[in-house]
Parts: structure tokens; sequence; C-alpha cells
């Protein structure tokens, strides 16, 4: 793209033109405005679970570990997807992520031996969201210390597992307009982003 201005392209068209004007002014302060303006307090108690969501208390394994433990994660899924309003022939299962303390994946690294200045960069580039397949989460009115995910490390659940009534107390976060244009588009890079100078004929 040649200019910010190009973005405006690819701002989503379900928006109102006001939206669209305050998220163009958002993505222009990119990356200096990732703090708590990536979350909204509107939906916190709303029952239904949207793509991007912090849920706490949804069931993670991480194989070859074969323990199962209730944890907070993000939502993954498609809102649609996921709603159980929408009649299909099939339950639909949500997909998830773990959410992890940056501290604490931060002395993961410094234990296992990777040096100080190393892993400082490392964090100042997941702060900045240049990581493709991590997610920073900075702190919230919920979310009191620096979170992450790992893109890689999905799980999934049946979507009744967690009960309609539940889901507002369970609710962690909301992401603003801001955080699901961010969340979203490192989400597709991970997982769609074509391997460059490769053909496959």
């Amino acid at each position: 793209m040649e200019s910010l201005d190009d973005f405006k392209l690819f701002l989503p068209k379900y928006l109102t033109p006001e939206d669209q004007k305050g998220l163009f002014e958002e993505l222009k302060n990119f990356p200096a405005n990732i703090d708590s303006r990536l979350y909204l307090e509107i939906c916190r108690y709303d029952n239904i679970i949207y793509q991007g969501d912090g849920i706490d208390k949804l069931p993670v394994i991480n194989l070859p570990d074969r323990r199962i433990e209730d944890v907070p994660v993000m939502v993954i899924s498609n809102t649609c997807d996921i709603d159980p309003r929408n009649e299909r022939m099939f339950k639909a299962n949500i997909c998830y992520c773990p959410i992890w303390k940056l501290k604490k994946y931060q002395e993961m690294l410094i234990k296992n031996g990777e040096k100080e200045a190393a892993v400082d960069e490392h964090i100042r580039r997941i702060k900045q969201q240049s990581i493709t397949q991590i997610f920073y989460l900075p702190p919230s009115a919920v979310l009191k210390e620096e979170h992450i995910i790992f893109f890689d490390r999905i799980n999934n659940c049946v979507s009744d597992y967690i009960k309609s009534e539940e889901v507002k107390e369970r609710k962690l976060f909301f992401l603003s307009n801001l955080g699901l244009y961010l969340f979203v588009t490192k989400l597709s890079i991970h997982f769609t982003r074509i391997n460059e100078g490769w053909s496959r004929d």
C-alpha cells in the first residue's frame, strides 16, 4: 500500500461511517495505541460469545501432556458460527486459545537460557504486535497484567459447554473495533499467509 489512506479500502463495511472514521484514526496511531483501547466494556454483560472475547474457565489440553485444565481463553471462532440461535444440522464447536501471562512467558525464556537482551527485544516486538503467531493483550479492567495468546495453541469444545446464562459472568473482555480489526488481521496473516517465492505448480 502506498499510503495509510489505502487502509480505508479494507475497513470493515459493516461499520457506520462514524465508526469507520474512528477506527481509521486509531490505525493511524498504531502501534503507539496498543493499550486499553483494544477493549470495550459495553458488551461485558452480553450473553453472546463473540469472536475475540476473553472467556474464563474453558478446558485446555497441551499434548502430549494429557492433563485437562480449565483456564482463561480467547475465542478464535467466528461469532455467527457459534451463535446458538443459528440453526444447523450439527453442533458447532468453539475454537479458542489459552491466555498466558506475558511475565511468566518472559521468565520461562530466561530460565531456558535465552539471553536477556534478546528476550527484551522479543517482548518489545510482541507488544508491537510484530510476532505473527502471538497476539498481545494489554492490561484491562479485568486483566490486570499483560497477557498473550499463541495462535498455534488452539483448543476446542462443544458450544453448549458454557451455558448462555453463564457467559456474562465468565466474560473477561470484549474487543473494540480497533482490537477486533488487529485480532482478525493477525489471525488471517497467521493462517492464510502464502509462502513467498514458492509455487506449487
